[in-house]
């Protein structure tokens, strides 16, 4: 293994630990605005001490300003790091960091303050090797679990060599290191219903039941489910409100869905199919977030084959269906590569983890393939 590489995860994995269970320790769910400024004020303090730092708009209004620290070097390639703060866990399940043998449990450990730690530490070696880069920055979003709005922080980076996002790291099915360099698209569609209130128990037929209505189609629309076929379309129903009270027909409702594909063309077919009208009920459906697919498998071929190399044990392109803001920078920034963050399971979920051993490996894996990336910007 690269000398440089093995020692500066060395550093990174004896520091991750302790850095991990104070950004754990911070509570910062989306939308949020004070859990998010204490977690990016520690992030922060992680940084190099040469880092400019600058607070800018969030893509969500009302969200805590988004975060980039750039440094200057006196080298050829430009490199951004990326990651998110905020988490879906809200405040009344919040939990400090545990430790139960090899896993490190706490809400947003493995998507993604695991690898926005890991994020830092590679900064920080990065930073004392100035010659070899013209600019290292570091964006950290303050909105990514529940963003709805356009991104806002493309143009910013347009042209730099690589971006290197740091979500929850996979093995490949050969087991051998895997990093992320395809997503599907991810879009979420809202059904709205207006039908017509009335009492349930002396008139129930003189009303228009929007909650059946919304029911009726979410089994209609889910059997376009179908992960395997040729567009690899998930369609999952995942909230449907209406009502407002135990005695009054529902008169109005809103059904969620949550779609991938590997084109985000392919929503446009499932809004499409969505009745205008059923049993006498107004439907509306529209897509309240569109997030692009991501596919940069020729474009960082190479560079997994260099890496690999310089890291002395295989890194391979794989496929996750999750969505990710790398997706948004991979059509401006070929050398795209997410999932490089530590390994560990249950996103999204109490018992979220990450696996303690993996923080030095994954380290390494980042290292790696930054190094590679500079080397090639400046031959």
């Amino acid at each position: 293994m690269d000398q440089f590489v093995a020692d500066g995860a060395a550093e990174i994995a004896s520091r991750a630990p302790r850095e991990l269970e104070a950004l754990v320790g911070v509570s910062s769910p989306s939308g949020d605005v004070d859990g998010a400024e204490e977690a990016l004020a520690l992030c922060a303090a992680l940084l190099p001490p040469q880092a400019e730092i600058e607070r800018v708009e969030c893509s969500t209004p009302g969200s805590a300003p988004d975060l980039i620290a750039r440094i200057q070097g006196q080298g050829a390639g430009t490199l951004m790091l990326l990651g998110h703060v905020d988490t879906v866990i809200g405040h009344s399940s919040h939990v400090p960091l545990r430790r139960d043998g090899d896993r490190l449990y706490g809400p947003g450990t493995v998507d993604m303050k695991g690898g926005v730690v890991l994020s830092l530490g590679v900064a920080r070696a990065l930073a004392g090797r100035p010659d070899t880069f013209a600019e290292l920055a570091v964006l950290l979003v303050t909105d990514e679990e529940w963003r709805r709005h356009e991104f806002r922080h493309v143009q910013r980076f347009a042209g730099y060599d690589a971006c290197l996002c740091f979500e929850g790291g996979q093995l490949s099915p050969d087991g051998n290191e895997g990093v992320v360099v395809k997503r599907k698209a991810a879009g979420t569609m809202r059904v709205g219903a207006t039908g017509r209130a009335a009492h349930s128990g002396s008139a129930p037929d003189q009303g228009r039941n929007a909650l059946l209505a919304l029911a009726a189609t979410a089994l209609k629309v889910a059997q376009r489910h179908d992960p395997d076929g040729p567009d690899r379309l998930s369609v999952v129903p995942t909230i449907l409100r209406s009502g407002d009270a135990f005695n009054v027909v529902p008169a109005e409702g809103e059904l969620l869905f949550d779609m991938r594909a590997d084109s985000s063309d392919t929503f446009e077919t499932v809004r499409a199919g969505v009745p205008e009208e059923r049993d006498g009920v107004a439907l509306t459906a529209e897509m309240q977030r569109v997030w692009p697919g991501m596919d940069s498998r020729e474009a960082t071929r190479g560079l997994l084959e260099r890496a690999s190399t310089r890291l002395g044990r295989r890194i391979d392109g794989v496929s996750r269906g999750g969505a990710s803001d790398a997706s948004h920078f991979a059509p401006s920034i070929g050398l795209t590569v997410d999932g490089l963050g530590p390994r560990g399971g249950a996103a999204h979920n109490p018992g979220e983890f990450v696996l303690a051993p993996s923080l030095r490996g994954r380290a390494e894996v980042a290292l790696a393939l930054a190094v590679e990336v500079l080397a090639g910007a400046d031959s």
